[in-house]
């Protein structure tokens, strides 16, 4: 016999091998197109911009998000040859705000900037693997016609 059990905000369901057996009579309700918490593209099917959209990063949240939302949406909607030249404002108005939010909004020659800094130490790092600076290693010419010269690695 099966029955159910609620817990909390979670119900339980108990099945017998019975009723595992036996097909199923459940029915599929319909994707409903105004549900707010389906996953949907960066335009919905009206149009509109769907400002959850994960694609946006959360841009259109946080403390610039009513600035981004004004310059993205004067860039979709623009009907300009180019599109967006008439959206100057309004994206100058979002990059003014992301300055102020540095650690939320971190520039571009910010990141080039540590990522050099990141790749020279490196560098830095690595300089104690070459040859030259390895004490365990001894460069000596070939005698002979060959131009060359070899590394031999000397027992430790």
């Amino acid at each position: 016999m099966s029955y159910c059990k609620q817990e909390g905000k979670d119900r339980i369901i108990f099945v017998t091998k019975e009723d595992h057996e036996t097909p199923s009579n459940a029915e599929l309700i319909a994707d409903d197109p105004e549900d707010p918490y389906e996953e949907r593209g960066l335009i919905l099917p009206s149009g509109e911009i769907n400002w959850n959209c994960p694609c946006l990063g959360g841009m259109a949240s946080g403390p610039c998000g009513s600035q981004f939302k004004e310059a993205f949406s004067c860039f979709h909607y623009s009907k300009e040859e180019v599109k967006g030249s008439e959206c100057i404002e309004q994206f100058r108005g979002m990059q003014e705000c992301m300055q102020r939010y540095p650690d939320l909004y971190p520039q571009d020659e910010d990141k080039e900037n540590s990522s050099q800094a990141e790749s020279s130490s490196a560098a830095d790092d690595n300089s104690a693997l070459l040859p030259e600076n390895d004490p365990t290693t001894e460069t000596s010419e070939v005698s002979g016609d060959k131009m060359s010269s070899t590394v031999k690695q000397t027992a430790s």
